[in-house]
């Protein structure tokens, strides 16, 4: 009886005709796939986080930029007095800098258990490059060069160790900069006050770093309890009960493999760590007497230290900006006049900062065409490496 009514009285169509109707419509229409729904799937809370600290890095960066502009605008428009620096002193700049690169890969290479040149320097040059272009960009450029280490066999159980034993070492070294002017104040040379208080800050972290890495590779029980902590505020942040006691055994692990990492070339680490920023300050004071500033070395490393240890603060890709700003500030402390130490930052910068760019892309192309584009993941290749091993 329903389905006569409805063949006779069009108009009485029942929800459930209507509905069907509407359904075919939509899957006929054309432009839409089969089976398009109007419904959107909510976005997830760990998605929501994520575009919520993107945005918020961008923020900060963006107030960074904002606040240091005017030394940033005064540096770049030093570049109408480019030819003004002396060409023989490019030369000099350039060799420095790709010198601290040489160290920093020579670290690399170190801590990962010594790979093949070729995917050290390439994904290191890749990644240097990469985190110069993206806000807080130290944690995608490691993601980056984990990724193109493990395409080129290198082993990932010790890709994630021996990345931030490299970064903790080469943060030490920054720090305990400043220790090589040590021998200026004790003579009575004058010091000015700004960077004689920024030296003692940097001689502070040093002390700390030195001494809280010094308990966790050969104190068992503050590693132990270092390990409660983090099972606490994983608990307490995901919510959820906290594995403690593989967390505890993973801390361990990880610190055994860093002992390995190192074992007896500890004295090598530091010295390339060293080197890195040397070679790197040298840079920065061949550009300043290229530009005929001679102010004292220990004050000019002292000024480096400060700007440097400042460009440490994940706040702009690269430390863009707050570099330049800091190298400004902290030399017209030296005694620097401004217009040389913008023009000696820039030239500084180009090489350091803009030269890298277009090197980390050939490298990156390079390694891509020697290892193949399949993308590998590092959690993949550690998942594989521990079914081998059992």
């Amino acid at each position: 009886m329903p389905e006569r009514e409805a063949e006779i009285m069009p108009g009485r169509e029942s929800h459930t005709t209507v509905g069907k109707r509407r359904s075919s419509v939509t899957a006929a229409e054309p432009g839409r796939p089969t089976g398009f729904s109007e419904s959107r799937p909510g976005w997830s809370r760990p998605a929501v986080r994520a575009v919520v600290k993107r945005l918020l890095a961008l923020f900060l960066a963006a107030v960074v930029l904002y606040g240091v502009a005017p030394a940033v605008l005064e540096v770049l428009g030093a570049y109408k007095r480019l030819t003004d620096v002396d060409p023989g002193w490019w030369i000099a700049v350039i060799a420095t800098s790709a010198a601290g690169i040489w160290c920093m890969c020579a670290l690399q290479r170190l801590v990962l258990q010594r790979p093949p040149w070729f995917p050290t320097v390439s994904s290191q040059l890749a990644g240097t490059a990469f985190s110069k272009v993206v806000p807080g960009g130290a944690a995608a450029a490691a993601a980056l060069q984990a990724q193109m280490l493990v395409k080129a066999g290198v082993p990932a159980t010790t890709i994630g160790t021996g990345l931030t034993a490299g970064g903790l070492v080469l943060l030490a070294a920054l720090a305990g900069l400043p220790l090589l002017a040590l021998p200026a104040v004790l003579l009575g040379r004058h010091i000015p006050n700004g960077l004689l208080q920024t030296a003692a800050v940097g001689l502070a972290v040093f002390l700390i770093l030195f001494a809280v890495g010094a308990l966790l590779l050969f104190n068992d029980s503050v590693l132990r309890t270092l390990a409660r902590v983090l099972g606490a505020l994983q608990h307490l942040l995901r919510r959820r009960q906290a594995a403690s006691d593989e967390l505890s055994k993973r801390v361990f692990a990880e610190r055994d493999l860093l002992r390995q990492l190192l074992g007896g070339s500890w004295p090598q680490a530091v010295a390339t760590a060293a080197g890195r920023w040397i070679f790197d300050f040298l840079c920065l004071y061949s550009a300043l007497l290229a530009v005929s500033s001679r102010p004292p070395m220990y004050v000019a490393l002292l000024a480096y230290s400060a700007a440097q240890l400042l460009g440490q603060l994940p706040l702009t890709p690269g430390g863009l900006g707050v570099v330049e700003a800091g190298l400004t500030g902290t030399l017209a402390l030296a005694g620097v006049a401004a217009a040389p130490a913008a023009l000696a930052v820039l030239a500084y910068r180009l090489v350091a900062y803009w030269l890298p760019l277009p090197i980390g892309l050939i490298a990156w192309v390079w390694h891509r065409h020697r290892y193949g584009t399949t993308d590998v993941t590092p959690s993949a290749r550690l998942s594989t490496g521990r079914e081998g091993r059992a």
